[in-house]
């Protein structure tokens, strides 16, 4: 049993597949970060319809979002909890149009961007590289 409960922000992001494999990053414009298109989750907001609002109001896409794959907590700079949860998804639409929080994208393979990323949103690239690939099997098709 803990102590004192982690009091946290909110925070969804998807792993967005197209269907050659390659997974969606974003440029933050605040800092020229890379990251996986998403954000935080407002007050009685439905978790999927967040993601989905997030994703297109940043990026203009309308992805599948299938399942969660990874999560994770932790304690920001400031010292503020921070709850994510990352998605897999599928996006048959590759024409992305970027909000002003962004100042770039790309498409690539997954062993191309996780060095670009933040250790968490690595392990939910590598988990949703596991699931893309398990339900890929089926139809005959692999990414790495």
């Amino acid at each position: 049993m803990t102590n004192q409960p982690l009091q946290a922000t909110i925070t969804q992001r998807g792993v967005i597949f197209e269907p050659r494999g390659e997974i969606l990053l974003v440029k933050r414009a605040t800092d020229g970060e890379w990251e996986l298109p998403g954000g935080r989750v407002d007050r009685h907001e439905d978790a999927r319809e967040a993601l989905a609002r997030e994703i297109l109001e940043e990026t203009s896409l309308t992805p599948d979002t299938v399942t969660p794959v990874h999560t994770t907590t932790w304690l920001n700079s400031d010292g503020n909890g921070r709850f994510a949860v990352y998605y897999y998804c599928l996006a048959e639409d590759q024409s992305v149009t970027l909000s002003d929080e962004h100042q770039a994208f790309e498409w690539a393979q997954p062993s191309k961007i996780c060095a670009r990323l933040t250790p968490p949103q690595q392990a939910a690239v590598a988990e949703s590289v596991v699931y893309h690939n398990g339900s890929s099997a089926l139809h005959g098709s692999n990414v790495s």
